[in-house]
């Protein structure tokens, strides 16, 4: 990167290179044309409204988001068909879901219990509206999702609730095979459409007319699209990509739109030197040297992967050298690339955003959503 674009940014940041983000939009768009399976990506990566606009301008059927202040959010910026994939779970979310409904044009909302069903229909059946639901299915993440087995039953109930309108249903599965971690997309992805196939016909056969089928996260979305057996995907990584995607061997590392900047503020030794991002700038939520990947730190370090991120604390990050000597110079700016790029965005209250060598700063718009 040419040096006045170094003098312009203030670190630590990421920069996204918006001709790299369009890039894969426009790849996953046409792959999922291709496979005539709507894309409704997820907005946690960018949490931006500018770049939720530009994926539904290439085609996008709508977005995804978890929580409600997020949808509303998007909502405000325009977004007007909204699939919540969380449980909405508490009155205060309850009532936010209902006038959020009065805005937009369509809401899908999530559900995973009866309880949460029955709930859910109190509140549309007070407000005199009928909310669409789907059905979250665990597939093997163990996460949110009633287990497959119960999933007819659950639905079957569902559907006889008088203000809910049950459409279809919906996994989060990731890189799983036989409910264990994997790393083999296309493995993964086969199985994820067939249990949600598989799902589906048991639903169906209990009375209840579903029509959505919606899968797939960005490492097993193209996989899963390709099975035939899915009619929506949901992936979201894949606007920015990141290193965890690359080992997954989903991505090829120039296609990762979006990378962290930082500047040496300290070189006490040969062997470590400091640079002015800590926990608050990168995340930490996977674990270093762990099957299946193995990662070897918390950012890696472009061009220089002797060097490994290891110990932070908020405003320090401590680079060392695997060889005893960094190289690197007080007042010196470094380029690395994520590890997970979604939690990295949601500590920056604004990004820069480099379209065709300008520079400008982009207000991150749903950073921080929790409820």
């Amino acid at each position: 990167m040419n040096k006045s674009f170094l003098e312009q940014i203030e670190t630590p940041c990421i920069v996204i290179d918006l001709e790299k983000a369009k890039n894969n939009l426009r790849k996953m768009q046409a792959f999922a044309d291709q496979c005539k399976c709507k894309l409704r990506p997820h907005i946690k990566t960018h949490k931006m409204i500018s770049l939720a606009k530009l994926q539904l301008e290439y085609g996008a059927a709508g977005i995804t988001c978890a929580k409600i202040s997020e949808a509303e959010v998007m909502a405000e910026g325009g977004m007007d068909d909204i699939f919540l994939a969380y449980p909405l779970v508490g009155d205060f979310r309850l009532k936010r879901a209902v006038k959020l409904a009065e805005k937009v044009k369509r809401l899908i909302i999530a559900v995973d219990s009866f309880e949460g069903a029955l709930a859910l229909n109190r509140a549309a059946e007070n407000a005199g509206v009928t909310f669409e639901v789907r059905l979250e299915v665990d597939t093997g993440a163990k996460r949110t999702g009633v287990i497959k087995e119960e999933a007819a039953a659950l639905a079957k109930k569902i559907h006889g609730l008088s203000n809910l309108n049950l459409t279809g249903i919906f996994t989060f599965k990731s890189l799983i095979y036989k409910g264990k971690p994997a790393t083999d997309p296309e493995l993964a992805g086969r199985e994820e459409g067939q249990l949600l196939s598989e799902i589906a016909e048991e639903i169906r056969a209990a009375g209840v007319p579903i029509k959505d089928i919606s899968a797939g996260s960005t490492p097993t979305g193209k996989q899963v699209a390709q099975t035939g057996l899915v009619n929506e995907i949901r992936p979201g990584t894949y606007i920015f990509n990141d290193y965890m995607l690359y080992r997954q061997g989903v991505v090829q590392l120039d296609e990762i739109a979006a990378h962290f900047y930082a500047t040496v503020v300290s070189t006490p030794r040969d062997d470590y030197a400091v640079i002015d991002g800590g926990s608050k700038t990168f995340p930490m939520d996977i674990p270093l040297n762990t099957a299946p990947y193995y990662y070897p730190s918390y950012a890696i370090v472009e061009g220089n992967e002797d060097l490994q991120l290891l110990r932070m604390n908020e405003e320090h990050g401590i680079l060392t050298s695997r060889k005893g000597y960094t190289g690197l110079k007080v007042g010196q700016k470094i380029k690395l690339i994520p590890i997970h790029i979604c939690p990295a965005i949601n500590m920056q209250n604004q990004v820069y955003i480099l379209d065709n060598g300008a520079l400008y700063e982009q207000k991150v718009d749903a950073r921080g959503m929790l409820v």
